[in-house]
């Protein structure tokens, strides 16, 4: 079963792989204004309630947590039942924090989780996770998935499900440009489909056929990996494990109100030499200069493949399973006792 938030995306793509979804309560209550803490408090407890009727309908032996707030009043209703805690980013947030005190054990993307987790507990490096939907992809397939030669440049442009406006805003005034060397495949986001669409109308020249966007990838996701030479893109957690997987080079664009997690993902690729770094504010100076300075130098670019390449962790989601199994077959013994 999956808990997760109301008037989300969980549900909708939870219903392809055939899981139940059940709907919670929660609020942040880190960082927010103070007249809203009441209103948040009480949402939590409303989660709390919701989770505890959840627990008794469903009996879970594990429960696996992989952060935000929504996990807090789930992590309080089941502190009897052993929980497994997987740490995505580099540092865990808030929420994380509170929940991994009471986990059986925890799995990080990379070693240098492990200074911030103060638990003596099971800790694993596992690597991070991957679907088998984005696995399945190669080079030529997805070259020919989306109708791109296979000597061509390929930049790919991503915000992470949401897109990211600022990425956006960025691009657009130079795509003219960089359509005539290279075919670009831009993922806008949902929320910023419209507005890409209305530029799009506007300018003639952005009918290229070099030119690719989608408003959002699900399945296809792993195709524009594999069909790409260069992403820009977000920091977010799945970058520590679509890149390296993919050994695709990045500029990085660390979302600048997310704390410091972004710019930590982000950094721990660059110190390994697959990605280099633009702040969200320098994005319409140095975009188009950073783009055509790493795709002309393909000895750069395949250096910086393989670095990024070194750092991929193919069996990641295979050693989390091992995590919940154990927790889980520790549930049954206790049950037997």
């Amino acid at each position: 079963m999956w808990v997760g938030s109301r008037n989300g995306m969980e549900e909708i793509l939870m219903a392809q792989y055939h899981l139940p979804f059940q709907a919670i309560s929660a609020a942040g209550i880190h960082g927010i204004d103070v007249l809203h803490l009441p209103r948040n408090f009480l949402q939590l407890y409303k989660g709390w309630r919701e989770s505890k009727v959840i627990i008794h309908d469903f009996k879970p032996h594990v429960i696996f947590f992989t952060g935000g707030y929504l996990g807090i009043p789930m992590s309080a209703a089941a502190r009897k039942i052993p929980s497994v805690v997987f740490i995505p980013d580099i540092e865990p947030g808030q929420a994380l924090k509170i929940i991994m005190r009471s986990a059986y054990s925890i799995a990080v993307s990379t070693d240098l989780s492990l200074p911030h987790i103060s638990e003596k507990k099971n800790v694993k490096v596992t690597g991070y996770p991957l679907r088998k939907e984005i696995r399945k992809w190669n080079r030529k397939k997805s070259r020919a998935h989306f109708s791109i030669p296979m000597h061509s440049k390929v930049l790919l442009v991503f915000g992470g499900s949401k897109g990211a406006r600022s990425i956006n805003q960025a691009l657009m005034p130079i795509l003219n440009k960089l359509v005539k060397d290279m075919h670009v495949i831009h993922i806008t986001g949902v929320d910023n489909w419209k507005d890409v669409q209305t530029i799009k109308e506007s300018n003639s020249e952005l009918g290229s056929p070099n030119y690719h966007a989608f408003p959002f990838l699900q399945e296809d996701m792993g195709a524009a990996f594999a069909a790409a030479d260069l992403a820009v893109c977000r920091a977010g957690a799945s970058t520590i494990g679509e890149l390296p997987y993919f050994g695709l080079p990045a500029i990085m664009v660390p979302y600048p109100h997310a704390w410091q997690y972004q710019h930590q993902n982000a950094e721990y690729l660059v110190d390994k030499g697959g990605a280099e770094i633009i702040k969200d504010k320098n994005l319409s100076i140095e975009l188009f200069r950073k783009i055509i300075e790493i795709t002309s130098d393909r000895k750069k670019l395949e250096s910086m493949r393989k670095n990024m390449q070194e750092l991929a962790v193919v069996d990641a989601e295979q050693s989390i399973a091992n995590l919940l199994l154990e927790a889980g077959q520790n549930t049954q013994r206790k049950g037997e006792r």
